[in-house]
C-alpha cells in the first residue's frame, strides 16, 4: 500500500487527480485506481466526488498525517540504526545570508561532537528551501520565517532577529527616511522573496510611493548598489554585511522599525534522523553567541 499512499499524499499537494499524475508519471486514470484500492483498503472514502471534482473530505484530512508518517518511516528502513545515524549525511538549505555566519559556526560546534558526519549545503531563496523540504530533498532548512502558516508536520526554531534600515549612499544629505525613500532612486528587495514581501507589507502599510530603480533578491547587491550612488534600500541588518563598506550609511526607521526572524524549518523529530535535532542545537547555541552589540558598533556605522 505504501504506492496507493504516495499516490494519495501527491494528490493531496498537486490539487487534482491528473495534476498528480504528472508530477509522479501516471495517467490519470492510474491514479484514481490507486486511490480507489486505498480507499477500499481503509473501508472509507478520502474525497467526496462532484461529477469530475473530488474534494479531500474530513476522514481523508486526518489519514493524510498518518500517510505522511507511514512513508517517511519507510524510507528510513534501509538507515544504519542508532548512533550510526549521527555520522551519516546531512542535506540542509540555506539563505545566503546565513551560510557564513550563523550556519558557519554551528558546523563548526557540529563536527567538533560528530566528526564524521558530511554535511551537504543548499543554497537557495526560502521559498525554494521549503518546497525542498516538502519533497525530501534536504533534511532541514535555514531560512526567514514565513508570512502564512506552516504544514502542520513541521516545527519551526526561531534563531534571530534582523531590524530593517534604510541604506542611503553618504551623498544623499538627509535623515528623515520617509522623504529619502519617496525622493530617491528605490532598489528593491525581490518581491518574489520573503523579505521582498516584508518590504512590501511595510511600503503598503505606510503609504509610501516609490520610483523603483533597480529589483534584486541579494542583499549584498542592494547596498553594493547604494554604495555606487544608485539609490536607497530597505534591508535587513545581517551579520554578514557588517559593517557596511565605505560610501553608504544606515538609518534607522525608529519606532517604525520592522525585523525578519530567521530560523531553522524541519520535521517534527519523529519524521527526521537524529542529526538533525543535534544540528538544530548547534545552530541555537550559535544564535547565542553571535558577536556582542556593542563590538558590531564599534565597526558599524551609527544608524542615522
Amino acid at each position: 500500500m505504501i504506492s496507493e499512499l504516495k499516490t494519495f499524499i501527491a494528490v493531496c499537494k498537486h490539487g487534482t487527480f491528473a495534476a498528480a499524475g504528472e508530477r509522479i508519471g501516471l495517467t490519470q486514470s492510474a491514479v484514481s485506481s490507486q486511490i480507489r484500492r486505498l480507499e477500499e483498503s481503509l473501508g472509507f472514502a478520502l474525497f467526496d466526488r462532484t461529477g469530475r471534482s473530488a474534494t479531500l473530505n474530513e476522514r481523508g484530512q486526518g489519514t493524510l498525517e498518518r500517510a505522511k508518517e507511514i512513508c517517511a518511516l519507510y524510507e528510513k528502513l534501509g538507515d544504519a540504526p542508532d548512533d550510526a545515524s549521527l555520522n551519516g549525511l546531512l542535506r540542509i538549505g540555506a539563505i545566503a545570508s546565513a551560510q557564513p555566519t550563523l550556519l558557519a559556526r554551528a558546523l563548526e560546534r557540529l563536527r567538533q561532537i560528530h566528526p564524521r558526519v558530511r554535511v551537504h549545503v543548499a543554497p537557495g531563496v526560502s521559498m525554494h528551501l521549503m518546497d525542498d523540504l516538502d519533497t525530501g530533498k534536504i533534511d532541514a532548512a535555514l531560512i526567514i520565517r514565513p508570512p502564512f502558516g506552516m504544514l502542520p508536520d513541521l516545527t519551526w526554531q526561531p534563531l534571530v532577529q534582523e531590524p530593517f534600515v534604510l541604506v542611503v549612499p553618504n551623498a544623499v544629505r538627509g535623515k528623515d527616511w520617509r522623504t529619502l525613500i519617496q525622493t530617491q532612486p528605490f532598489l528593491r528587495y525581490d518581491r518574489a522573496s520573503f523579505g521582498g514581501r516584508m518590504v512590501e507589507g511595510f511600503l503598503r502599510r505606510e503609504g509610501l510611493s516609490v520610483n523603483d530603480a533597480v529589483e534584486i533578491d541579494e542583499i549584498a547587491g542592494l547596498i553594493h548598489l547604494a554604495s555606487k550612488g544608485l539609490g536607497v534600500a530597505l534591508v535587513p541588518l545581517v551579520e554578514a554585511h557588517v559593517p557596511l563598506p565605505p560610501g553608504v550609511r544606515a538609518v534607522s526607521l525608529g519606532e517604525f522599525t520592522f525585523y525578519r526572524e530567521i530560523g531553522l524549518l524541519r520535521r517534527k523529530p519523529r519524521l527526521t534522523p537524529p542529526i538533525v535535532a543535534q544540528f538544530a542545537e548547534c545552530l541555537l547555541e550559535a544564535s547565542q553567541t553571535r558577536p556582542t552589540t556593542q563590538a558590531r558598533r564599534k565597526k558599524t556605522p551609527a544608524l542615522r
